[in-house]
């Protein structure tokens, strides 16, 4: 007959056995793929400010 009262130690035991003998063989902690590679933030963009042209006069001999 079926016992009445279950032990789940053993059970238990059986169903880790084999995670125990994977990581036995490929270490511990087990090998897993590196998480995806985030996205870079958003540069803020600055105002860049127009340098004002002087008005003077331009040598006619300087011009190409």
């Amino acid at each position: 007959m079926l016992k009445e009262k279950l032990n789940w130690r053993r059970p238990l035991f059986y169903a880790l056995l084999p995670i125990f003998f994977v990581m036995a063989f490929l270490g511990f902690p087990l090998p897993v793929a590196p998480p995806p590679a985030t996205k870079p933030a958003i540069e803020q963009a600055s105002v860049i400010k127009k340098k004002k042209k002087r008005l003077g006069l331009v040598k006619p001999d300087s011009l190409p």
